[in-house]
């Protein structure tokens, strides 16, 4: 027989295959997360008519005679580029660019995908809801992730409750307005007056930017001084009860600047007692005077940088909260001056979000937003070797190398939630590849037509 029947149909198989990959890239066009494959051929092994010869010295060397036996499928690699992200505006959804996959499992077996269609089940499992495989991450406890500790599965139950949280420490940041109107007289004097609603109710009082305003809060207006500055500083007690603590800030001095520490002089003052909804009357006192500096350009210089704020309910425990005052400046400007604390009321989670590291937040229904969960990502050396287990998912081969599995900013892979990655299949690519593999086949198919005609020619010579 002649041996380009040989070749002819071992260049139709190759052929094949090769039309197979480009279908089955066809066929997944639409494929969430679906990397397209490529397939390539290589010579198959040669028959030696006659081997080379070294020249001579009367004679040139020879190059081997020798025929090839057809073609055979070298490879059919996959190909891990990026698809293009679309957006789905389902929070749980995640797309993943660059050279990672989202790990899931299901009991002891382990495996990779680039499908990010997630979704919560009905036990706040975050799974994949075409296979029910659990997506693989940390779980925060108390709004605390640890990374660096084994995967599991991620699970977020719909309704969760956050505990009531009582108030310890409260920080005060931004600005106090250096040239803030100081007082030049109190009710057509100079003498300090102290209003306490009942003997005195009112004070008439001019400030040094020509304005005249009447105050009725009790306390005592001297002239040299600002206004109080008021603020209201939210505590919670250990029932998640919120109680609102007027504080003033008011500038007692005003530096002369003739040092850098001589800059104006700040004090601080708390409201005595305030009146709860509930009728009951809360005692609030600080431990001692607060008398905060600044510096000529504005910087907090010193005094006392932190106080203790304590409140007490009726009969309850005192409640202690330490204050921060070290991050307040003082420029010229508006007062933007703002304390905030921490503690929280008992609150219901009420959505889940995910940023662009994996890290799933929830909203809780008293308004705090907790880090609840972290998805992992998988890295390998050479992802092209893993191996298709069907349903989008991918397992670990004998040469894809080992799972890296870490944070997506750790490994240096981006996540677009609320998105899905489409399918890297390159149409006009396949198209055109088509053709190719078409013709390819068609001449192969003549080399066997050919082959024939031949054969009969010489069956034909013995008529």
């Amino acid at each position: 027989m002649m041996r380009s029947l040989f070749s002819g149909v071992s260049g139709l198989k190759s052929h094949q295959t090769r039309m197979d990959v480009i279908g089955n890239n066809i066929a997944n066009v639409n494929t969430t997360g679906f990397k397209s494959s490529r397939t390539t051929f290589a010579d198959t092994l040669s028959q030696t008519l006659s081997g080379a010869s070294a020249p001579q010295d009367n004679l040139g060397g020879t190059n081997p005679k020798q025929i090839g036996l057809g073609t055979g499928v070298a490879s059919i690699d996959l190909l891990f580029t990026d698809g293009s992200v679309q957006s789905t505006g389902k929070n749980t959804d995640l797309c993943l660019s660059g050279n990672g996959l989202f790990v899931v499992k299901q009991g002891n077996q382990t495996y990779y995908t680039r499908d990010g269609a997630f979704e919560f089940d009905s036990e706040g499992n975050y799974v994949l809801p075409s296979s029910g495989l659990y997506v693989q991450g940390w779980t925060a406890t108390d709004g605390v992730l640890n990374t660096s500790s084994a995967v599991g599965n991620i699970t977020i139950p719909a309704g969760k409750s956050m505990a009531a949280a009582a108030t310890t420490k409260g920080t005060y940041a931004n600005n106090l307005n250096a040239s803030v109107p100081t007082i030049t007289k109190v009710n057509g004097g100079t003498t300090a007056v102290t209003v306490d609603g009942t003997t005195t109710k009112s004070a008439t009082i001019e400030l040094s930017d020509g304005t005249t305003v009447t105050e009725t809060k009790n306390g005592t207006y001297t002239v040299g001084e600002s206004l109080p500055v008021t603020t209201t500083l939210t505590v919670y007690d250990s029932l998640g009860v919120a109680h609102s603590v007027p504080v003033y800030f008011t500038k007692t001095k005003t530096g002369t600047g003739t040092a850098t520490a001589d800059g104006n002089e700040w004090t601080l003052s708390v409201e005595p007692s305030i009146t709860e909804a509930d009728g009951s009357t809360t005692t609030v006192k600080l431990d001692k005077a607060v008398t905060l500096k600044f510096q000529t350009d504005g910087k907090y210089n010193s005094g006392e940088g932190t106080a203790t704020l304590t409140l007490k309910n009726g009969s309850n425990a005192s409640q202690a909260v330490t204050l921060d005052f070290s991050k307040i400046t003082q420029y010229a400007g508006k007062s933007t001056i703002n304390g905030t604390t921490d503690g929280n009321a008992a609150g219901t989670l009420s959505s889940v979000s995910v940023d662009s590291s994996g890290t799933i937040t929830g909203t809780y229904t008293n308004g705090v937003k907790q880090t609840e969960a972290q998805v992992a990502v998988a890295q390998f050396t050479n992802a092209s070797g893993l191996t298709k287990t069907g349903n989008s998912l991918y397992q670990e081969s004998n040469n894809s190398g080992t799972a890296n599995v870490k944070t997506a900013s750790d490994l240096g892979v981006t996540i677009t939630p609320s998105a899905l990655e489409m399918s890297n299949v390159d149409i006009a690519n396949e198209f055109s590849d088509m053709i190719i593999t078409q013709r390819g086949f068609q001449s192969n198919s003549k080399i066997i037509t050919v082959g024939d005609e031949m054969l009969e020619t010489l069956i034909n010579m013995k008529r």
